[in-house]
């Protein structure tokens, strides 16, 4: 279940990193032959590994599972990024309205995938843990589960797009504010965690532990723990055949005790205390909270490592060799990488921090059972029969509970040397002090980001690759090179500036910026070899009679200054102050100089991008 949490997680992030491509790059009809043609190939892949080694055994059959699901996120990604899956997704109905569609229609295109792996897993499933289960009912298990797991992102994505449809601007202001919607994202997940484990007990199937000595036994032991719950549940997890029990809910009132009824029937009553003993544990011990602490931990990485990974993505001459060998556009690729990027913080962050502590708070229910219990005699049998009935497991490793040897053989020493047991929950302390103290860091770091930590270098560099796909997508349209030409002027790149707007203008010869542009250009190049201000007059001439408004005509009217007509310039320039709103000052000041100065060669002119003068 933990592994399928992190898979999860990482389809949610495929399917709302990036936006949505105006045009698809591939027609549909090839889109869809290259996806069925994925879809077979991954079912073959799926039944190949099933069947490959006669050696089925429970750490084989988890180790093929765990890889086949990662293959199948790789599958998706796949259709998202490169088949254009995001685009033909936003086709469907209602998706505009409730944008939250879009990355729901993407998780049951994964649920697809993992189906087939289900479908395969079944044989070797019954073959190593004894149990047979229709196909039916071992897909139905295995999707509630998931589900279960989807439900917070699922009810918070669904109300704010509810939200969103709401006709009162005060509240879409909120949530437009910077603050507003992590804020009610916060409150949101905070109301969640107290009503969710209702619906996910629902949602399983889960009934009322039937009246009766083993009831009265298990409620007696939680009052003498003095642990207050809603009700103890039978939980069907595969028709009740898996082993194992669980605890889930904040408050009382939201408190379910979880035990499936193969592991009532494997156990006697001293042992199923034991198992609560541990359930209990992680209440006593607060683990719960602190998984919430823990996630949110990961949400705060995420956003102080956003923008210095996006800083050093976009000044990487990699990501710009892949844009250029990949052929898709520059979101294309920002998204895919950002994915990667945060794929990779996400595995690290689950399986090294998160993991640590998983392991760590499952010993300490451990250890809560052994004292409550006495001795760790009935959880040690209990772990061994689970091993046993598992499929022989006793040594396959767990990245998020510890192997159940490694378990008992802990009990077993702290059982002979009880000091370890302080010792262990101070280590579980300085760890959770020493994590707090990183993270209150790392929030007083993102307070403390500058604004525009990427800088326009980068941001002008991503431009100019939009630019460049759009130029590849419509070489016939102007209007590209004309931005070009732009941006390639506002970077001090005036060869290249010029390049470009004299490509636009073959393009679209009456293209009034352009025309007004490469003028500007032609007449305040710091190179002066570029310099060209009778070209520049008969190019200001065409923009002015194509628009007539100021920064045109001051353009105009500096050609004609720099050609030595100054009549000419000061009534120009006079026509612009007239028309112009903004920035009367900046053309008084050049009807000033017109008036005063000659143009030369050496004549300074503002830098680009100050003002409406310049391109």
């Amino acid at each position: 279940m933990y592994n399928n949490l992190l898979y999860l997680l990482v389809v949610i992030l495929i399917l709302t990193t990036g936006g949505i491509p105006e045009q698809p790059q591939i027609p549909w009809p090839m889109a869809l032959v290259l996806f069925c043609g994925k879809l077979v190939l991954f079912n073959q892949l799926v039944r190949y590994f099933f069947r490959r080694n006669p050696d089925n055994t429970a750490a084989r059959y988890f180790s093929v599972e765990q890889r086949l699901s990662i293959l199948a996120i790789v599958f998706l990604a796949v259709d998202i990024f490169l088949l254009e899956g995001r685009y033909y997704l936003s086709r469907l109905p209602l998706t505009e309205k409730l944008p939250v569609l879009v990355p729901l229609a993407g998780i049951f295109l994964f649920f697809g995938y993992l189906c087939l792996i289900w479908l395969a897993a079944r044989p070797s499933y019954q073959s190593i843990f004894a149990r047979t289960l229709t196909a039916r009912s071992f897909l139905t298990a295995n999707i509630k589960i998931n589900l279960a797991i989807l439900l917070p992102w699922l009810i918070i994505s669904v109300f704010f797009d509810l939200l969103q449809l709401v006709p009162f601007p005060p509240l879409k202001d909120f949530l437009a504010s910077p603050w507003g919607e992590p804020i009610l994202v916060l409150l949101s997940l905070f109301g969640l965690i107290f009503f969710l484990p209702l619906a996910i007990v629902r949602l399983w199937g889960c009934t009322s532990l039937p009246p009766g000595p083993t009831r009265q036994r298990l409620e007696d032991f939680c009052r003498s723990q003095r642990l207050r719950f809603a009700d103890i549940l039978l939980w069907p997890l595969f028709e009740g055949r898996m082993l194992t029990a669980g605890v889930i809910g904040l408050s009382r009132r939201f408190r379910y005790i979880l035990v499936t009824p193969a592991l009532l029937e494997a156990t006697t009553p001293e042992e199923m205390e034991a198992v609560l003993a541990h359930e209990l544990g992680h209440v006593k011990r607060y683990h719960l909270q602190l998984y919430l602490f823990l996630f949110l931990g990961f949400g705060l990485l995420s956003q102080v490592s956003a923008a210095p990974l996006l800083l050093l993505l976009l000044s990487s001459d990699l990501f710009y060799q892949l844009i250029t060998l990949s052929g898709k556009s520059p979101d294309t690729i920002l998204a895919l990488a950002s994915a990667l990027i945060l794929f990779s913080l996400m595995l690290g962050y689950f399986r090294f921090v998160f993991g640590f502590f998983m392991r760590n708070f499952e010993r300490q229910a451990d250890l809560y059972a052994l004292s409550a219990m006495g001795h760790a005699s009935p959880l040690i049998r209990v772990f061994e029969k689970i091993a046993l009935l598992s499929g022989n497991i006793r040594d396959l490793p767990s990245w998020h509970h510890f192997g159940l040897g490694q378990r008992i053989d802990y009990l077993r020493r702290c059982e002979e040397n009880p000091s370890r047991i302080p010792r262990h929950h101070r280590k579980v302390h300085l760890a959770l002090a020493l994590y707090t103290l990183v993270m209150l860091t790392g929030a007083l770091a993102a307070w403390r980001l500058p604004p525009d930590l990427l800088g326009e270098a980068p941001k002008a560099r991503f431009a100019e690759a939009l630019i460049q796909q759009k130029i590849r997508e419509q070489p016939d349209n102007g209007l590209w090179f004309q931005l070009l030409g732009d941006l390639h002027y506002s970077r001090n790149q005036e060869q290249d500036a010029s390049n470009a707007y004299e490509q636009a203008l073959l393009l679209a010869p009456a293209n009034s910026e352009a025309l007004n542009n490469l003028a500007w250009l032609l007449l305040t190049a710091q190179e002066t070899r570029l310099r060209n201000p009778e070209r520049a007059l008969l190019l200001a001439q065409q923009a002015a009679t194509e628009k007539r408004i100021p920064h045109v005509l001051d353009t105009l009217a500096t050609a004609h200054w720099a050609n030595g007509n100054q009549e000419e310039a000061l009534a120009v320039e006079e026509e612009a102050l007239a028309r112009a709103v903004t920035r009367k000052e900046f053309y008084r000041g050049q009807i000033e100089k017109f008036r005063t100065t000659q143009y030369s060669t050496s004549s300074r002119f503002p830098e680009a991008g100050q003002g409406e003068d310049t391109p």
